[in-house]
């Protein structure tokens, strides 16, 4: 009777070491400049600009080959096909401003359908798309738009929310 006791002790004892699963957690993403993508941050912007945008909000400058303590602030050039955004970033990483510019993206639906509204017989030949971020999360969104209509252009401004300016 005792080596069963003995028995289920040793076994109630050593049961619970190998339920342990060994799988690794997912590395975390730890995202430095916060303040940039919320004040950016619009679900209905194109996949490369989200894309974009998270790559300036992630980068290290301590990464670069120049990067040095003494120096105040940096700036850094991101290009992709779609648009181009210029960064400042201070000796700690910390996005101080962005100027980004991109081209022919894809219009969220507010943008279309308020220049459809106002604008129905014409169609959208090009678009910019510019932002303006200054730190702390003050951010100017602006579309100008190239809209044809037979022989006839026109450009439009739009702020984010389909407000012409």
């Amino acid at each position: 009777m005792k080596k069963l006791i003995l028995g289920l002790l040793i076994l109630g004892f050593t049961t619970p070491l190998f339920a342990q699963d060994p799988t690794q957690l997912p590395e975390v993403v730890i995202v430095h400049n916060y303040k940039y993508l919320d004040a950016s941050n619009n679900s209905e912007l194109a996949i490369p600009v989200q894309n974009m945008q998270f790559k300036v909000s992630d980068f290290n400058v301590k990464t670069l080959d120049i990067y040095t303590e003494e120096n105040d602030y940096y700036e850094v050039y991101f290009i992709i096909p779609e648009g181009k955004v210029l960064a400042t970033y201070d000796n700690k990483s910390n996005l101080l401003k962005t100027a980004e510019r991109y081209k022919d993206i894809k219009l969220p639906v507010k943008v279309r359908q308020a220049i459809a509204k106002r604008f129905p017989q014409w169609a959208i030949s090009k678009n910019i798309y510019l932002v303006h971020y200054y730190e702390p999360s003050d951010i100017r969104k602006v579309y100008k738009i190239t809209l044809d209509n037979e022989n006839q252009r026109i450009r439009v401004k739009l702020d984010e929310n389909g407000n012409f300016i």
